[in-house]
């Protein structure tokens, strides 16, 4: 048994399954998806069980977490990490005085552009909490051999001393999320036969929490590991003369290189590089060429697309609130006929009759779409098959699970709620998923739009904010011809509900209760 293994052995004997009330509302959504008990994470976290230093150094024997400064510069695996995302803050800043000269950049309320102080990825009083544990099996299209994901997302708080003695904790804007292969290939049983991803799905399905973990996520160890993932809340600009709020998130990936055993900086899945496409006349004919090619085509429309990475970024800004409305704060804008005309501007990869021939060989050839049925819809799917355009839709700010403040005393309504409209409406898909898995039947992996989830037939969501209740997402109809958009169709509201645009030039707007 492998040291990994020992220790989830012990949490069970240690824990039981405890669930607290506060957190039961959401845990019956995401039941057998994920784990946001805030009672469990915070004794998995105190006792060194699912620490990151103790997964990446199992054979550690300190009984405490590491702080960050020795998390970073103890643990060899981690050892790129901060070199690139400092490289980052300084491209960022660059290019912020080159664009606004007239704006000062900084850390501390002083500044125009509040940047986030990286003097705390360093310090002695700082530290990553375990803030959630997530499924995605529904990710087995990547990698059918190792099942889909298990995602571990902590998230990076600082610790005080008050004056009795005692500790205050506050939570920092930034979320590190250790990513694991379900299962290894090699992986067997107590009884020496493979393990196989209906095993996997049905402990999490049965057990509907942590203890489907155990001989699914952390055994082998070193095989498990598949990358790091972190979110930082780069900057706030507070409202101004000059603009409205901003907050802008940096988003990076580190790919776990099994050779070196380091987390090596990588492309971010399916993270377009607009600029670089857009400036370069052979790579913006390559992408236009590859997307639209009728196989790539099809699974562009599912959500199950996986671009090349020499279509794609190392690091995501992901500036938010974006709002409804076409702009330059959203990951395609550009790409598309009609956006963003002027001097300086390059000719748009997709043209509108682009996207309608496309659709037009799809269909000759018989392939069903099931989103794109409009040059919208391709928009609208380039736009959230990006990480950055992901997180800018139904987010907690740039989040999507920052996770229950445990840390807190007494939480507010402000910090009780784990994750974001986007990941609680997707959790009756991800659950098919692994009922599919479990039952032995072939999934379907495939996805609706970021903004509205894939019921799947089921009306577990119907009437929530999650598909058409007060505060969903809809889409008005044209008002020359009175007629929704093809893909759109669905995104309307629940009764006694009308759909209010978000600007006199937008078609997706929000459900609310009519007035007269």
């Amino acid at each position: 048994m492998s040291r990994v293994l020992r220790i989830l052995v012990a949490v069970v004997v240690l824990f039981g399954g405890a669930v607290s009330s506060m957190a039961a509302e959401n845990a019956q959504l995401a039941r057998g998806t994920a784990i946001t008990d805030p009672d469990l994470l915070r004794k998995l976290d105190q006792n060194d069980a699912l620490t990151v230093a103790r997964l990446l150094q199992p054979e550690r024997k300190a009984d405490v977490p590491l702080t960050s400064d020795l998390l970073f510069s103890s643990l060899p695996q981690l050892k790129e990490i901060l070199p690139a995302i400092d490289a980052e803050f300084d491209r960022y800043v660059t290019q912020h005085k080159a664009a606004s000269p007239s704006e000062t950049i900084g850390v501390g309320e002083g500044f125009d552009v509040q940047l986030f102080g990286r003097a705390v990825l360093k310090s002695p009083d700082t530290r990553f909490v375990l803030a959630g544990i997530v499924n995605r099996m529904d990710r087995a299209y990547v990698s059918e051999e190792s099942c889909g994901e298990i995602r571990l997302i902590y998230r990076l708080a600082r610790f005080e001393t008050k004056p009795d003695g005692g500790k205050s904790a506050t939570r920092l804007p930034m979320t590190l999320n250790l990513v694991m292969k379900a299962r290894d290939a090699r992986q067997t049983d107590s009884n020496g036969k493979p393990v196989t991803c209906a095993e996997v799905a049905r402990r999490w399905l049965d057990n509907g929490d942590w203890q489907g973990l155990i001989g699914g996520a952390f055994f082998p160890y070193d095989a498990m590991l598949d990358r790091i993932e972190t979110n930082i809340q780069i900057s706030i600009a507070p409202k101004s003369a000059l603009h409205d709020f901003r907050s802008d998130y940096l988003l990076k990936v580190f790919k776990y290189d099994a050779a070196t055993k380091q987390f090596e900086e990588s492309t971010l899945e399916n993270q377009i590089d607009r600029d670089r496409i857009l400036a370069d006349d052979a790579l913006r004919r390559d992408f236009k060429a590859w997307l639209l090619a009728p196989g790539n085509f099809r699974e562009f429309d599912r959500g199950t697309v996986l671009i090349p990475e020499k279509f794609l970024a190392k690091s995501a800004i992901a500036p938010t609130p974006a709002g409804f409305d076409a702009s330059d704060l959203q990951p395609e804008f550009g790409m598309m006929q009609g956006e963003g005309k002027g001097e300086g501007k390059s000719e748009p990869v997709f043209t509108d009759n682009d996207v309608v021939g496309a659709l037009k060989q799809a269909a000759a050839r018989g392939i069903a779409m099931e989103n794109i049925r409009s040059v919208a819809g391709f928009q609208r799917r380039l736009n959230d098959v990006t990480c950055s355009g992901c997180h800018q839709t139904r987010g907690i700010g740039g989040f999507h699970f920052p996770g229950v403040d445990w840390l807190a005393d007494k939480p507010s309504n402000s910090n009780i709620v784990p994750a974001s409209p986007h990941f609680f409406g997707d959790q009756f898909r991800r659950r098919d998923i692994l009922t599919a898995f479990a039952t032995g039947k072939r999934p379907d992996f495939s996805r609706g739009f970021a903004s509205r989830p894939q019921t799947r037939g089921g009306q577990e969501l119907a009437g929530t904010e999650y598909q058409d209740g007060w505060g969903a997402h809809c889409y008005l109809p044209d008002p020359g011809s009175g007629t929704a958009d093809r893909s759109f169709t669905s995104w309307t509201c629940a009764k006694g509900l009308t759909c209010q645009a978000a600007s006199a030039s937008s078609r997706i707007g929000m459900c609310f209760i009519k007035t007269r």
